[in-house]
């Protein structure tokens, strides 16, 4: 069992990582059943398709109202407190919602509320685990410590979580719920074991200045602008082309809804297939050269959606899409960490998410226009001239960004003002 604990994580990555690496693995087994259970309550308290999809919105909604605050209190408190409270919060919501349905009195007027105060305190709660890992794990382990948490998300969140929350929501409808709170106060335990990380600086008294902060150094520092720049158009070229992958997946290719399903199942497939060799792929591949295969991967299966009308191509698809996007989420997560000051992460992450998000609904909206207008390949069509066209005016910075080096990132203090010296890499 010890070669097995030394495996995952190594001993030179220190206790307090093991610990956090627990809490995110057993809150991200919560997370799981509620992305079965969540929809599955919702479609029984109503037949709106409106209000089914304004409770998806509402757990997206809070990254984009306080995303950037929450960057900013993590900045300025102690972050391992912050994941506490705000799991906490969570786990609280949660028995709430329990106790709704094992009353009869849950509705979606209960429900929509629900949603909006779980995806808040998730908010907070992701921004300050974000920021944890670079103040535990060295600089040179960073890749390897976010592989590790993005193996705990493909396998607990999306492959195991799922299923077992429809199971246990067909035994008792609170039950899923019920199960998630106490995964996630479990979760709030283990950070508890992690040594005491200290308060990273005082605030400027204004949230609004230190998001400004933010902002700043973000805007000086050319190869972290690109990279957030990347995401946030991929996000919009991926939003566009996910928005109608059901009707997609049932109408053009008729593979119905047990097929859709399939589809996620062979993307989180991939991405467990990539956790287990992803430590031989990065001590052997460049990161600079990591980074083009996934984008390029990316480019090339919006154009293999748009051209396939074969049920058994589109699930090897998404087995390859599940495995470069696990690659991708940990490479470009180490590249962050590595380049930004201790004193900025919480700012510099929650710009970068809050991008992550804003594509998405960026992309949801413009895909199904076009899905209206020229059918259901057009948004694959569209995601991949756009993500291809961005590809082709990034990749001779991919290696720039790729080498970022910590110690040459500019602090919060010495980051120029952007008012006054612009920068002519532009992305």
């Amino acid at each position: 069992m010890s070669r097995v604990l030394d495996a995952v994580a190594p001993p030179r990555m220190g206790r307090s990582f093991r610990w956090l690496l627990a809490s995110s693995w057993v809150t991200n087994i919560g997370d799981g059943l509620a992305l079965a259970a969540g929809p599955l309550l919702v479609a029984d308290q109503t037949d709106s398709a409106f209000l089914v999809a304004l409770a998806a919105l509402l757990q997206r909604l809070p990254w984009l109202l306080f995303g950037l605050w929450a960057g900013a209190i993590a900045d300025r408190h102690d972050r391992r407190l912050l994941v506490r409270l705000a799991n906490a919060v969570r786990a609280g919501v949660l028995v709430m919602l329990a106790l709704a349905i094992v009353g009869d009195v849950v509705s979606i007027a209960v429900v929509l509320p629900v949603m909006f105060l779980l995806g808040t305190a998730e908010t907070f709660a992701d921004t300050a685990t974000s920021t944890l890992v670079p103040m535990l794990v060295p600089r040179d382990d960073l890749v390897v410590a976010n592989s590790r948490i993005q193996a705990g998300l493909v396998t607990a969140n999306q492959l195991v979580g799922p299923p077992l929350g429809a199971v246990l929501y067909a035994a008792g409808t609170a039950v899923p719920f019920v199960s998630q709170s106490v995964l996630v106060l479990l979760g709030v335990v283990l950070v508890g074991r992690i040594a005491a990380t200290p308060r990273v600086r005082e605030g400027s008294g204004h949230l609004r200045r230190d998001v400004a902060e933010g902002f700043r150094w973000l805007l000086a520092h050319p190869p972290i602008r690109t990279l957030t720049l990347v995401i946030v158009t991929f996000n919009v070229t991926w939003g566009a082309a996910w928005s109608v992958l059901v009707l997609y997946a049932r109408d053009h290719l008729g593979m119905g809804e047990v097929g859709y399903g399939l589809l996620t199942t062979a993307m989180a497939i991939g991405g467990v297939i990539a956790t287990l060799g992803f430590d031989a792929l990065h001590r052997r591949v460049p990161m600079a050269l990591l980074m083009r295969v996934c984008l390029t991967l990316e480019v090339l299966t919006h154009l293999a959606f748009a051209v396939t009308t074969s049920g058994a191509v589109a699930l090897v698809i998404m087995f390859v899409f599940g495995s470069y996007a696990f690659v991708w989420g940990a490479v470009s997560q180490a590249i962050r960490q590595r380049a930004v000051p201790i004193e900025l992460q919480g700012r510099i992450a929650s710009v970068y998410m809050v991008g992550v998000f804003l594509g998405i609904v960026i992309g949801q909206a413009i895909g199904g226009w076009i899905a209206e207008v020229w059918g259901l390949t057009a948004p694959f069509w569209f995601a991949f001239a756009g993500s291809g066209l961005t590809l082709a005016l990034v990749w001779s910075r991919l290696t720039n960004i790729a080498h970022l080096d910590a110690h040459a990132a500019p602090s919060a203090s010495t980051a120029p003002d952007v008012a006054t010296e612009p920068t002519a890499d532009r992305a």
